[in-house]
Parts: structure tokens; C-alpha cells; sequence
């Protein structure tokens, strides 16, 4: 992706979690300098490539923080360092106020001491909750229904009130189902514990699972399983970089919702992996779960206009390849699992 921007040293917080890692990459791509922070509570030091300045810092250490900040002559910060687990943030919330937003104004407060007001910021549809609309565009109503969307919602709004009090300039990103792995299969999907549908379905396909769970199949969808807006994380990666020229104006504040607005089911979800590994997945139907919308995909057309971002894996069966060919060569992710 060639780079028409000046060359920005980009401080990348969670830059060795999953879609953190491949916005590096992709940043590297691009010709800017990427510097990574991260406590590796759930990052992977193996995810970042060699070379890349890296810190193991905790974003609730403000002053550590800002050292970084200056020192490093970061001109914009890139936030994913969040805890995602949507049945965790119901059952211990405290722990996703603490991480999602208190560690966020800390990162806020140290890049104002540091005089760096440019923020871009991984945020997610569970902001929207049940929708109302579909494909879900930009102005639909915010009201999640878990703690880890109004965690989200939180900081979104804590960045309006911060664009107006102080000058910064950010772009949020609502995105919706983060897959695939890089295209050159250096890094890929490794998370502890594993949730996501793709990365269990090749658990399945390689043995080290007897059979995938299928929660919901009496969705009013056409199989009966959730539809649910799968988008490449490089994909995401180059929509985040995009932003950057548009962030130039104090006071800026942009939304853009990310997917490719053509949902799968889960049960086509399945029939991809079968495809791409050649290999059978034993499924056991579940209840549906409380809560989870039937079908949830994006308005991308924001984006597409405003940044010019085009969508290179459009298919479930080019986003599940990618990942197939970074999972059968990383069996064990990265081999460095928490106990």
C-alpha cells in the first residue's frame, strides 16, 4: 500500500493483539513507523515484527506513558488495547470500566501532557446493540446492551468532550466481525480463550477440539443461524491508516462503520471452513443466547467515500483462507499461552 502521506512515527497501543498486530504491518507497509505499547495481558510479543520499538507498558502508567510519547516523537496514537469478552464484561464489569476507560484517559492524559492530539480508536457495533435498521449506518442509535459496547460508547464520548475541551482530532471505528490473518501468513488469529467462530471451526478441522457448538438455529434467517458481517482485519488495518490526513484540524471528530455489508451465517460460516481446510465439522446445536441479534452487517459508505477504502477480501471464503493458512502452520498460535 504505498504511502502518499508524510512518514508519522504512530504509537500503537495493543499493537501485539490480534487486529493491533496486523495494523502494524500494515503500517509498516505503508512507510510509517509504527512503536508499540502493550502489557501482553492477552498480545503476543511473536505478533510483532522484529525491529518494531516495543514497551511493555500498562496503560494506567501515565507517566511512563508520556515519557514514551516525547521521547519517541509520536505524531498520532493508535488505541486497540481492550478487553472484548462480551459475557465477561456482564459478569465482572469493574474489570472492563478499569482497562476500557479508566487505562484510556490515562492514555489520553499522558498524549496531552505530551502535546500529541491525534487519536484514532478501535471501537465496535456492539455501541449500536439491537439495531433497529439494516446495514447499520453511522447515526443509528446507540444503546448497548453489555458493559464491554458501553465501555465503548464510554470512550467515544469521552473523545468528543476531549476534541472540544482540548483540540484533539480522532476517528472512531465501529467495526464488526474481525478475521482472517495477514496475506503473507506471518501472523494470524491467537486469542486465550478462543471465542470466535472461525479460529474454533479450525480447532475442529485439526483435531484439537471433538466438535464446534452452533448456538442458535431457529434465527427468523434464512438457515436459521445468526448473520453476522465478517471484515478482514487487514482490511480494518488500512481503513484506521486512511484516516490520518483527516485528522490534520483540532476539534475533528469522525465515526465510520466497518464491515462489507454482505453477512454470513453461521452455517455458511462453517461450509467455508469445510471448503477451504477440506476437512468435516462436527456441529452440535445449541440454544440460542439471550441478547445476540439475529443479524447484525454494516453501512460502509462512509468510508468508502470519505477515505477512499476498498475492501480486498469481499467473501467469507477469501477472509476464512487467510486464516486457514496461518492456523495449519500455527497449530498452537504462538505458542506462548497464559496459563
Amino acid at each position: 500500500m504505498p504511502n502518499l502521506l508524510p512518514i508519522m512515527n504512530v504509537l500503537v497501543a495493543g499493537g501485539a493483539g490480534y487486529i493491533g498486530s496486523h495494523c502494524v504491518r500494515q503500517l509498516i507497509l505503508a512507510g510509517h513507523k509504527p512503536i508499540v505499547v502493550d502489557n501482553l495481558v492477552y498480545g503476543h510479543i511473536k505478533a510483532v515484527p522484529k525491529g518494531t520499538p516495543f514497551y511493555t507498558v500498562d496503560l494506567h502508567n501515565e507517566a511512563e506513558l508520556t515519557r514514551i510519547l516525547k521521547e519517541e516523537k509520536i505524531d498520532i496514537v493508535m488505541h486497540f488495547a481492550a478487553y472484548c469478552y462480551v459475557g465477561e464484561s456482564v459478569t465482572d464489569p469493574f474489570k472492563y470500566y478499569q482497562n476500557n476507560v479508566a487505562a484510556t484517559l490515562s492514555l489520553l492524559s499522558a498524549m496531552r501532557s505530551a502535546s500529541v492530539l491525534k487519536f484514532v480508536f478501535s471501537s465496535t457495533c456492539a455501541t449500536f446493540g439491537i439495531p433497529k435498521v439494516l446495514p447499520m449506518a453511522e447515526d443509528a442509535p446507540q444503546k448497548p446492551i453489555s458493559p464491554y459496547g458501553q465501555t465503548k460508547l464510554d470512550v467515544e464520548n469521552i473523545l468528543k468532550a476531549a476534541a472540544h475541551a482540548y483540540g484533539f482530532s480522532f476517528a472512531a471505528f465501529r467495526y464488526f466481525n474481525a478475521a482472517g490473518a495477514a496475506s503473507d501468513g506471518s501472523i494470524g488469529e491467537d486469542h486465550s480463550p478462543e471465542t470466535h467462530l472461525i479460529p474454533i471451526a479450525f480447532d475442529v478441522a485439526m483435531g484439537k477440539r471433538p466438535h464446534l457448538e452452533l448456538y442458535g438455529t431457529d434465527h427468523p434467517t434464512a438457515d436459521g443461524t445468526c448473520l453476522r458481517d465478517y471484515v478482514h482485519v487487514d482490511d480494518l488495518s488500512r481503513a484506521h491508516i486512511a484516516a490520518f490526513n483527516k485528522l490534520d484540524k483540532p476539534g475533528t471528530g469522525l465515526f465510520y462503520n466497518l464491515g462489507t455489508g454482505r453477512p454470513s451465517s453461521n452455517r455458511e460460516v462453517i461450509s467455508a471452513v469445510e471448503r477451504v481446510t477440506g476437512r468435516k465439522i462436527l456441529v452440535i446445536n445449541k440454544p440460542k443466547r439471550p441478547g445476540d441479534p439475529a443479524t447484525l452487517f454494516a453501512n460502509s459508505s462512509k468510508a468508502k467515500n470519505e477515505l477512499g477504502w476498498i475492501i480486498e477480501y469481499p467473501t467469507i471464503d477469501s477472509i476464512v483462507r487467510t486464516a486457514w493458512a496461518w492456523h495449519k502452520n500455527n497449530p498452537d498460535g504462538y505458542g506462548d499461552k497464559k496459563a
